[in-house]
């Protein structure tokens, strides 16, 4: 049963590093376009060019039964990775995961994830996001790192970087939902980005998904691998 991972906003695949050893399978985490593996004019990034790379992933490496797990921002690209290699998945897990309605963008729903990201979208600018286009320090700070000790947030943050900022503005496109793969919503109970509230609307979106807590922060793959892992290995 391999897993394919797939990181949330102004990451790039290494904060999937202390989770993928725990796996019980092969675990690929991907690079989306703009970072790492996958060099990109940020400004002309797409959620399809996201949706693209995973799905390229999978293809590439004749991926079957797929765990697809997104974290955060991935909640946009997960529907349509569903909508482009469906057969192919086993089940989705969108750890609190911005999952807007259909039609609907994250800078519409970011005033509601909590009161944090609610005060950076009203001040977007160069008090939130920093000359080389990562979140600055503080804030991410108080966004990720609520749960971490010392090491943890120094690990965290030396993996920002700059985001494909485009993608907030674009409708999500949940169509692929329409496929028959199970779902599963993994709720982060300490989560100061998307507090408990605010997931509990993003699995709404999500159709008949699953529930599933963690007594965590938002970048719990960081700060609780391991028990992420056993979650993650009982699907």
């Amino acid at each position: 049963m391999p897993f394919v991972l797939v990181h949330g906003g102004g990451l790039d695949s290494s904060c999937w590093e202390r989770l993928v050893p725990l796996l019980n399978g092969a675990a690929y985490a991907v690079d989306l376009p703009g970072r790492g593996v996958r060099p990109a004019d940020l400004s002309r990034v797409t959620v399809a060019d996201f949706a693209d790379a995973v799905t390229r992933e999978i293809l590439y490496r004749d991926l079957t039964e797929v765990v697809l797990v997104g974290h955060s921002l991935a909640g946009i690209t997960l529907p349509r990775v569903a909508a482009r290699a469906g057969a192919r998945l086993r089940r989705l897990v969108f750890v609190s995961c911005v999952v807007p309605p259909h039609g609907v963008s994250v800078a519409d729903v970011l005033h509601t994830l909590s009161p944090t990201v609610a005060e950076v979208a009203a001040h977007i600018g160069d008090d939130v996001v920093g000359a080389d286009g990562t979140l600055h320090s503080d804030l991410a700070t108080a966004m990720f790192c609520n749960d971490m000790n010392h090491e943890q947030r120094a690990f965290t943050l030396a993996r920002l970087v700059p985001e494909a900022m485009g993608v907030i503005s674009e409708p999500a496109d949940l169509s692929g939902l329409r496929e028959p793969v199970p779902r599963t919503y993994l709720r982060l109970l300490q989560d100061a980005s998307v507090t408990p509230d605010a997931q509990d609307q993003m699995a709404a979106n999500l159709g008949n998904a699953e529930i599933v807590d963690l007594d965590a922060g938002h970048m719990a793959m960081i700060s609780r691998p391991a028990e992420l892992a056993r979650i993650l290995n009982a699907l």
